[in-house]
């Protein structure tokens, strides 16, 4: 029975990692999957899914805009799909996630989306909110804060490693750019205390 996942985390869990496990577990059966990332998200090159551990795989990629159940209408019509698998989730839209829950009742098909659940002000993204509230199954994917606690929350910092508490929601990035951790340790950098 086809279920719509989502397995979410803050920047540097391996969520990338898991997905291209998953994807190479398929494959190893004899399955074929099918790989879709954010064409926003381009730091691994455009169409193309990578680790920071030094593995990857291209993949095809999606847009703000594009109808993702006809995207994957398109892909079965194509040859037989064992499973979707969706990098940089929380780029989806409301729309999208609906068109990805479609495709999972209408279709058949397994989609398994891996994304972040919350923005550097600790915010859900649209996409992730959406996901919380579809996904059959959801699954956090787990990293640690520097003091050793579950890392829940990121931050965003400047160039010379300064805290950002303003500014728009999306900022391609990685460890230049953001830090995952805890709460408490997330409301001190932000000056919540």
């Amino acid at each position: 029975m086809a279920k719509l996942y989502f397995n979410y985390s803050t920047m540097n869990a391996g969520k990338s990692t898991v997905l291209l496990q998953a994807a190479y577990n398929y494959r190893e059966r004899g399955m074929v999957p099918y790989l879709i990332t954010a064409q926003l998200d381009n730091r691994a090159g455009e169409g193309r899914i990578a680790s920071r551990i030094g593995i990857g795989e291209e993949a095809d990629t999606f847009h703000s805009e594009e109808n993702l159940f006809q995207k994957i209408s398109n892909r079965l019509d194509e040859g037989l799909c064992a499973c979707i698998f969706i990098d940089e989730a929380h780029f989806l839209s409301d729309t999208q996630v609906w068109q990805l829950a479609r495709a999972v009742d209408d279709l058949g098909v397994p989609v398994m989306c891996y994304g972040l659940r919350v923005d550097f002000q600790g915010r859900l993204f649209p996409g992730s909110a959406a996901l919380l509230a579809l996904s059959d199954e959801m699954r956090e994917i787990r990293t640690i804060c520097h003091c050793g606690k579950k890392a829940s929350m990121v931050i965003r910092q400047d160039a010379e490693g300064n805290v950002v508490r303003e500014g728009a929601q999306v900022q391609i990035g990685g460890n230049e750019s953001y830090v995952s951790l805890c709460r408490r340790h997330w409301r001190k950098a932000v000056g919540d205390s």
